[in-house]
């Protein structure tokens, strides 16, 4: 029998994530408490299948769908599922809500992963009876076409759903990394947020436009960063790898440091300059084509990366 998952929650991420599990093969099903709002999920699904296929990154769209079964119940929708992906807002108190159903209503061996990109497991999940199945494993959007999915268990975690988790990710196509123990903000958006907070420093004291912020980053840092990590990086940046990156340059770090501790106001000043910059370059009335186009360029890059793994070893 083919394992069956569960989406609770039919908005952006649910429906990236039902996508994500129905290509690999599994059975879904997807949940929403608004009825009226799983059509126009299944809508959206169909449309950015399409859009896959047409990029050569799924094979049969209609094939996919057919995995994907809309509900209209939570209890019909956990029943059976041996894994659980909530997607709901990220709120506090609803979260906390919402896991006591799941732990009360989903079988015993199932799952419960919450797809928080804020929120601790700890904060959600002290209370409940099956704590020790529940865990973050937090996708970054799209997660059919950026595959990264940061496991982030609180310290009563069992370490085989830790495992169980990590083995279904790698199964459906994800790349899983795990928080040894849990930390605000995870790992990507702890990264992504020192990298914002110098950029906005940047522009805030005047050194440079936002333009020239983003052309080091997509035309510099980001062309190795696409197949790289910060350590990688920097272990081939040496003749001796990274301890001779170190020798010859963290001297060069110790002194950018002190001018690199203000942090930049983002919601001042400086957000008025960013915004103008932003829309004198992409009119908000674009904003939705361009997003597309930000899709595309990721499964045209996502194809590429296939490639590249079998042809560059």
């Amino acid at each position: 029998m083919t394992e069956k998952i569960a989406i609770i929650g039919a908005g952006l991420i649910g429906r990236a994530w039902a996508i994500v599990f129905a290509r690999a093969g599994r059975q879904v099903a997807l949940y929403d408490s608004d009825p009226l709002v799983l059509p126009v999920a299944l809508e959206t699904i169909g449309a950015n299948l399409a859009d896959l296929a047409e990029s050569g990154l799924i094979a049969d769209p209609a094939e996919t769908i057919q995995r994907i079964e809309l509900v209209k119940n939570l209890e019909s929708a956990l029943r059976g599922a041996l894994y659980v992906q909530e997607n709901g807002p990220e709120n506090l108190a609803v979260k906390q809500a919402l896991f006591r159903e799941l732990d009360r209503l989903a079988d015993p061996g199932a799952v419960l992963a919450s797809s928080s990109s804020a929120l601790r497991a700890s904060l959600f999940t002290a209370e409940l009876a099956g704590r020790a199945r529940c865990l973050v494993a937090h996708p970054v959007n799209p997660p059919y076409l950026v595959p990264l999915v940061e496991l982030s268990p609180a310290s009563w975690t069992s370490r085989e759903t830790v495992a169980r988790t990590r083995a279904l990710m790698a199964a459906v196509g994800q790349v899983p990394v795990e928080l040894r123990r849990e930390v605000p903000g995870f790992l990507l958006n702890r990264l992504q947020g020192a990298l914002l907070g110098e950029a906005f420093r940047l522009v805030e004291q005047g050194y440079c436009s936002i333009e020239d912020i983003d052309k080091t980053v997509k035309d510099g840092l980001g062309l190795r960063w696409s197949f790289m990590g910060p350590f990688e990086t920097i272990d081939l940046n040496a003749p001796g790898g990274v301890r001779d990156y170190v020798e010859r340059y963290e001297s060069i770090y110790q002194r950018l440091q002190p001018s690199m501790r203000e942090r930049a106001d983002w919601a001042g000043p400086v957000l008025k300059e960013i915004e103008a910059e932003r829309r004198k370059r992409l009119p908000a009335t674009q904003l939705q084509a361009r997003q597309a186009w930000r899709d595309r360029r990721l499964m045209a890059l996502a194809a590429h990366k296939r490639r590249a793994a079998k042809e560059i070893i």
